[in-house]
């Protein structure tokens, strides 16, 4: 990668998030054009930066590294290597038994890489800890108790001979499990999510996250492990894999080093910038007029990449006229947000009951499902064991992240900052994972449009892309640039097939657009 001839043609990326950087990145490497990336806030990474508090660091909505796109691996590799020996919570408990790199850095001199991270993630329910996915075991019975087990089995039965039409994200669940293990582990905790009764999503949203997920996956799974030490990474759905690669000092840490490594090699990123205006000549964008503390100003654009949530991206276009049909559809895509509140803790008021070896016995996930139905928490992170140096001080505290979801401007989002962390600590209480006391310190993050939504306008969303794809040189790509709930690896791959497609001259998006909607890889969060 060299530094651009200013000359050349330019690109404007609208977002520094991981779609918009990784496009960036990718047409410095791979051609000559000039990338600008403008972003509304003063923080990189999007949904996917590091939120920084009192030395302590928290991960909005926990971000595993793991793709089957060997593109994507070897991407994130290049920017951040992968550790050659252990990390501080490794050298804490003397184990040695994570695929270090040979000649790889070292995480406790070094920041610029990468951690073998064990992926733990279980199910709180009924006050007892299931495991995520739900498994076979006995313990999964015994913690059910003997009749809701019994009910799970005939549920199950039943789905297998009488199928659902899949008109519904329920009906998608109860054709996988049964309508008991539906109604125990998906129905309330997908409504605490959306905000909308699963009966009401489409299944859309079930096929894209969990498409290979069901009571028979988990089955073949165990079989699999019983009778063999190693899996074909492509056979195993991504919902059960149980390693992951992570930052150091996590998502936003490595999505600063490609904003870094962009401007290194000639790429501009420009914070607190947004695109406000987005001109159209001859079914081409011609430039776009952003904004900052000096004022607007133009900026002549050869491409556009765009990660702007659709409905700001069809109303800042000038030039041409929308049609009214786009103008509503676009008005009118749902997306859900996102609080998360930061709780320091002494210590939690539940101890490792698992066979896992951990530091000073906590529980060690990385995050919990909070399946109780009489609080409304959704999730519960613990920093500590993404990455221990995401903790100030990792060996006396514990750095936890409480996360809701809510819609901008609903009872949630106007609480105030002091009665909404009450709550949420309250809540945390009454199901006996903390105690108050224990509290060191707190705060409340809130983030707008973290998750686009399945129902409502959604349906009609090929009108908006069709409207779209007639403007020649703007591509749509990300998680909020094409309305659909990525990973990151899916939304880095957008950038990638479109700066694919720029640097061959072929102009049709809908290879841009299928990715994520007819792969192998299905991840569920």
């Amino acid at each position: 990668m060299s530094a651009t001839d200013k000359k050349s043609k330019q690109a404007v990326i609208a977002g520094a998030g991981p779609a918009g950087l990784t496009g960036a990145y990718e047409l410095l490497k791979h051609t000559d054009i000039h990338p600008v990336v403008f972003e509304e806030s003063n923080e990189i990474g999007g949904i996917s930066r590091t939120v920084r508090y009192h030395g302590n660091r928290m991960d909005i909505g926990g971000h595993r590294f793991f793709s089957k796109s060997q593109r994507v691996t070897d991407w994130w590799n290049e920017i951040m290597p992968l550790q050659g020996s252990p990390s501080l919570d490794d050298r804490l408990l003397h184990t040695t038994d994570k695929p270090f790199a040979p000649g790889g850095p070292d995480p406790e001199t070094t920041d610029r890489v990468m951690l073998v991270r064990n992926r733990i993630s279980r199910i709180f329910y009924l006050h007892k800890f299931f495991d995520y996915p739900i498994s076979l075991k006995l313990q999964t019975f015994t913690n059910m108790g003997l009749v809701r087990t019994i009910e799970a089995g005939c549920g199950y039965l039943w789905s297998v001979f009488f199928k659902k039409p899949e008109t519904s994200l329920e009906n998608f669940y109860i054709n996988r499990f049964g309508k008991p293990l539906y109604r125990m582990f998906f129905e309330d905790y997908t409504e605490k999510v959306w905000g909308v009764h699963p009966s009401k999503l489409g299944a859309d949203w079930g096929a894209q996250r969990v498409k290979g997920l069901s009571v028979f996956a988990i089955l073949k799974d165990m079989l699999k492990k019983s009778f063999s030490k190693k899996e074909n990474i492509k056979e195993v759905e991504t919902s059960l894999i149980e390693q992951f690669v992570y930052p150091k000092l996590g998502p936003g840490q490595l999505w600063e080093t490609v904003a870094d490594e962009v401007r290194r090699h000639g790429g501009e990123v420009i914070i607190e910038t947004p695109v406000k205006e987005i001109h159209i000549a001859d079914n081409r964008v011609t430039h776009v007029t952003v904004e900052d503390a000096q004022g607007r100003r133009d900026v002549p654009c050869d491409y556009l990449l765009s990660s702007l949530p659709l409905k700001d991206l069809v109303r800042s276009i000038r030039g041409i006229e929308v049609p009214d049909e786009v103008k509503r559809i676009a008005e009118g895509l749902p997306y859900r947000d996102f609080i998360t509140v930061g709780l320091l803790m002494k210590k939690l008021a539940i101890d490792n009951q698992t066979k896992i070896k951990t530091f000073a016995n906590r529980i060690p996930d990385t995050w919990i499902y909070i399946q109780e139905r009489d609080v409304r928490i959704g999730r519960l992170q613990v920093f500590n064991n993404w990455s221990p140096y995401l903790v100030k001080d990792y060996e006396n505290t514990v750095w936890i992240g409480l996360e809701y979801f809510c819609t901008e401007g609903d009872a949630f989002w106007q609480m105030s900052d002091k009665e909404f962390i009450d709550m949420a600590v309250g809540e945390l209480a009454k199901i006996g994972i903390i105690d108050p006391a224990d509290v060191l310190d707190s705060v409340r993050i809130k983030v707008k449009k973290a998750y686009p939504s399945y129902f409502g306008s959604y349906y009609e969303l090929d009108r908006v892309k069709a409207f779209l794809d007639g403007i020649e040189n703007l591509w749509c790509i990300g998680r909020n640039g094409q309305h659909r709930y990525n990973n990151m690896d899916h939304s880095m791959m957008t950038a990638m097939v479109a700066v694919d497609h720029i640097a061959a001259g072929n102009p049709d998006k809908s290879a841009v657009w299928s990715v994520n909607t007819e792969e192998e890889y299905h991840e569920s969060k």
